[in-house]
């Protein structure tokens, strides 16, 4: 398995058809999951870091 330098590993569960929408934006957009989610959890620190 290959080592994360700026990148950590996680696990969690997600509702299905979210999950299955974010599959289907990462397609369509061409951009991989993993920078989706940096961007949907920057998004919400701002939101919530007011």
């Amino acid at each position: 398995m290959a080592k994360l330098k700026n990148r950590i590993q996680i696990s969690n569960s997600v509702d299905k058809i979210i999950w299955a929408n974010f599959q289907e934006l990462s397609e369509k957009t061409r951009i991989p999951i993993a920078r989706l989610l940096d961007e949907a959890m920057e998004d919400l620190l701002k939101k919530y870091q007011r």
